[in-house]
Parts: structure tokens; sequence; C-alpha cells
């Protein structure tokens, strides 16, 4: 591919939150929203789909650790990547996430793709103090990003740990690194940015870019114009960085095909078919929020093909209402990738 021409080929993932709800869903209990995550995964697979990525939130309804689920993912299919998007690295131990994603990521054969960042707004007020991080709002930020470049460093295998002059089981001399050692997950890691400052330290710290359906309203652009800017600056800062892998870039969808009457009555009205621009709790400056893509087959290949950030993307994100069940989940991921992504050349 020459110089700043734009590859078409996608990456095609979803992008589940894993709600359960009582009432109004399907989906009515942690055990089946679990249960119905890897079901879905494999299913993906099946059509196609590359990767099965998941939210990662506390205290909420929905998926939380992410690693039980990754590793039981791996357990049933074999080519799927399995990614997170992100994890809150306000509530991290750099050394416990470390040994956690190693084990999982060699479980899963290398599959792992996994989301870090500071992560949004919680359903409880300082949520990590209840895992024994005593910091203000303002303080995590920093912590966040502190705690992510100590993880970074952990995976990369550097022995550092002064070995026992008594230890329970034989061991060659010199300092300890964790295991399992995974070396291919480095060139895994991906940070949530949502401006062009960020993004341009991702690439400065070799993390690839996950940017999702919201950036900070930094012109007075339309939202996938914007992010497309965000993705060009990470572009440009790696290649000044001299990192000695390619990286990846990713964006979030929402993109519902309308064709048939139980996607009409779904998704037809009252869905989000304009950017729209508002503030997250803890932002003093505004954010835009990208539009859901809603329509007929036809009309949803021209809008996407418009759509800047996709042309910079090499992965992009569906996605999916979880609390609809496997069966209309496969149903959305069919459609894309049978008529929507060969139409826009993305497969």
């Amino acid at each position: 591919m020459k110089e700043n021409e734009v590859s078409h080929m996608k990456k095609i993932g979803f992008l589940s939150f894993g709600f359960w709800q009582p009432n109004n869903s399907l989906v009515t209990t942690a055990q089946q929203s679990y249960q119905e995550s890897v079901e879905l995964a494999v299913e993906a697979e099946k059509l196609g789909v590359d990767g099965a990525w998941f939210r990662v939130h506390h205290f909420a309804d929905q998926i939380g650790t992410p690693y039980p689920l990754m590793a039981a993912i791996a357990a049933k299919t074999s080519r799927i990547e399995i990614g997170t998007g992100v994890v809150d690295m306000r509530y991290e131990n750099p050394y416990m996430m470390a040994e956690n994603v190693m084990s999982t990521d060699v479980l899963s054969q290398n599959r792992v793709q996994l989301g870090v960042g500071r992560g949004s707004p919680e359903q409880v007020e300082d949520g990590w103090k209840y895992w024994g991080y005593d910091y203000s709002e303002e303080e995590i930020k920093d912590v966040a990003r502190e705690r992510a470049l100590k993880f970074l460093d952990l995976i990369k295998g550097r022995p550092f740990a002064k070995p026992n002059a008594q230890p329970m089981f034989p061991q060659a001399p010199g300092l300890r690194r964790l295991e399992p050692f995974s070396p291919t997950l480095p060139q895994h890691i991906w940070w949530g940015a949502g401006s062009q400052a960020t993004a341009v330290w991702a690439a400065q710290h070799g993390m690839n870019l996950q940017s999702s359906t919201l950036v900070n309203y930094e012109s007075n652009e339309p939202f996938h114009v914007q992010q497309a800017k965000q993705l060009r600056a990470f572009k440009a800062a790696w290649a000044e960085a001299g990192h000695d892998f390619a990286p990846r870039t990713l964006v979030t969808r929402s993109i519902m095909p309308i064709v048939n009457d139980l996607d009409r009555q779904y998704f037809a009205e009252g869905t989000q078919t304009q950017d729209e621009v508002g503030y997250l709790a803890y932002h003093q400056n505004p954010t835009i929020f990208g539009k859901m893509y809603v329509g007929e087959v036809d009309q949803l290949v021209k809008e996407l093909g418009e759509d800047e950030a996709i042309k910079e993307a090499d992965t992009i994100l569906i996605t999916v209402p979880s609390t609809l069940g496997v069966a209309y989940n496969v149903h959305i991921l069919q459609v894309i990738m049978q008529d929507i992504a060969p139409a826009l050349g993305w497969k």
C-alpha cells in the first residue's frame, strides 16, 4: 500500500456490554448474560467475524472482570480475537492484572486484544476506593496512566523480583519475572482514547488505538471527521516514535440494518440518527457522540462509505444489543458480514 493510502480492508468484531435486566429484556440474569456472551462469540466465529469484544464496568448489571469470560470463549473457539473495551485502570493492580491477562492469553493461544484506559463514569462514586485505592477523581486520572505503563512494562517479561534464598521449587539463579510469560501480548494492548492528545500519548507508549462512539468535541466538524483526525494524529505520532511493530486502529459503530419487520419494530423509530454533543460527569469540556447507523442495506452502505474514521481504521467493532438475545444479534452480524461488509470492500 502506498504512503497515505487508506485500506478498505477491515477486521470486523462485535462489542457487547453484556447487560442483563430482570424486566424488559430477553437476558434476565448474570448467568444468562455470561453464557450468551460465549454463545454469541461461537456463532460470530462461524460467520467469519474477527473479534468478540466486551465492555467492562463495575457495580453494574453487566460484564465485570473480563478474564473468566475471555477464557471461556477461548475454550469454545479457535480463531476469533477476544477483546475488551476497556479495562478500567482506576481499579487495577498492574501486577495481578498482568498475571491474569498473560494467563488468559496463553489459554487463548495469543488471541487476547486488551483494551485499557481511564474508564467512563461508573455506577458509584469513587468506586476504586472499595478496591483499596484512596485517590480523588482528579488524582486517579494520572494514576490510571501510571498503572497502564507499569502493566506494559510487566508484560514485556523483564525480570525484576529478587529470588528467595530458599525457594519452594528449584529455579535458575537471577531475578524473576511474572509467569506465564506471553511474548506477543505487548503488541495486543490498546488504549481507549477520547482526544487527539490522548491518542498521541498512546502512540508514544506503543499501544494500539481504540476510539469509541464518543470523542472530545474539539471542532465544529461531524463526529466521524473529528475521529478521523484523532486516528491520523495517532499514526503520525507512531511513525515518529519508531516502534518495531505496525499499530492497529479501531473505531466502534452502532449499525442496525432494517431488513424485516422485527428490525423495524426495534429500530425504525426513536434511535439516535444524528451526532449529539453533551457532557460526561467528569469532563469539563463537551464530548460528541456518534450517531447510530439505521436503515436498509443500500442506505447503510452509502452512509458508512462516507465515514472518514472508518476509512482510517483497520478494525471496526459493531455494538450489539445484548439484551435482545443471541439469535437476534447473530441476525445483525450476518447481514453485516454477508451484505454490508462485501459491498464496502471490508472483506
